[in-house]
């Protein structure tokens, strides 16, 4: 293991063993203090962050683009810190962390005995959302995780979502489709963060006007499954409980063949993200590239 990825490895040791012990108001001060140096500094990760907020809102002033950025970085922070303390949190914690409409969708999924896929993006917390599923609901569900560098790295994530009550398992490898669906052919539940696609053979979709690429596993596995699909939005505001909502189901075409059903489910999955990130886009932590024209200069600005 190199020296840098030692430095990496014991910073979110330190997050996990430390920021958990810190009373809360002092916690929620540490992580605006962070975002808020991250922030002056402008980094890639800021610049970016700015860079896909103009695609969100294409006629924000500069200023309001900064004003963004530094709201999200904020909010970013905020979702470091209640993931540091969530292994800390009682469970009356959990359940009062997390406001959820049109929650029927889910538990009315659930009584299906259909499966269900949870897909969402990459706004506020999804761990406090899935930790509240496993509490409030008392349903277990399967995830999958980005393999991350170093390897002690990605066994602590591991370790830390599996404490909150799932399962989860490798993006790489090539056998987390086949594992997803069993669960969902016996009625359970996985979640799936499905913003930004990682295997570059994923669906193209229009996304705030121009075209990005997602997974298209959610649209798979419900095809193959009869599982339902439900697009979930998060976001913060001004008190500690995180608000969400499921959306309505997104079904399965009844024509076509299975390319083409997916590309209209896929589709679906981002007009639904696209409500909730443009109601909120301070609370979409999305500090990478996106949209095709930013993957590939060529075809367009970065």
């Amino acid at each position: 293991m190199s020296a840098a990825d030692r430095l990496t490895d014991a910073l979110y040791g330190l997050g996990w063993g430390t920021v958990k012990k810190l009373p809360e108001p002092v916690a929620v001060r540490l992580g605006d203090s962070i975002a808020d140096l991250a922030w002056r500094q402008r980094g890639k990760g800021v610049q970016r962050l700015e860079s896909n907020y103009a695609r969100v809102e294409p006629d924000a002033s500069p200023e309001r683009l900064r004003e963004l950025s530094r709201a999200g970085m904020r909010s970013y922070l905020r979702y470091w810190m209640e993931s540091f303390r969530l292994p800390a949190w009682s469970e009356d914690r959990v359940r009062g962390g997390f406001d959820v409409k049109d929650v029927h969708h889910l538990t009315d999924g659930l009584a299906s005995d259909r499966g269900v896929i949870i897909a969402l993006p990459h706004l506020a917390n999804w761990d406090l959302a899935g930790a509240w599923v496993t509490t409030e609901l008392k349903t277990p569900f399967t995830t999958v995780a980005e393999r991350l560098k170093p390897e002690t790295l990605y066994d602590r994530f591991v370790a830390y979502r599996e404490g909150l009550g799932m399962e989860v398992l490798p993006h790489s490898g090539g056998t987390a489709f086949g594992t997803l669906a069993r669960r969902l052919r016996d009625g359970g539940l996985i979640c799936l963060v499905a913003d930004r696609d990682l295997s570059e053979s994923g669906v193209e979709v229009d996304f705030f006007g121009d075209t990005a690429r997602m997974p298209a596993g959610p649209a798979l596995l419900a095809q193959q499954t009869g599982a339902i699909l439900l697009p979930v939005t998060l976001w913060y505001d001004d008190t500690p409980v995180m608000k969400g909502r499921v959306h309505a189901p997104v079904d399965v075409p009844e024509s076509g063949d299975r390319a083409s059903k997916t590309s209209v489910m896929t589709q679906a999955l981002a007009d639904a993200f696209a409500t909730g990130i443009a109601e909120h886009p301070e609370d979409w932590h999305m500090l990478q590239r996106l949209w095709l024209a930013d993957l590939d200069p060529a075809k367009g600005p970065s």
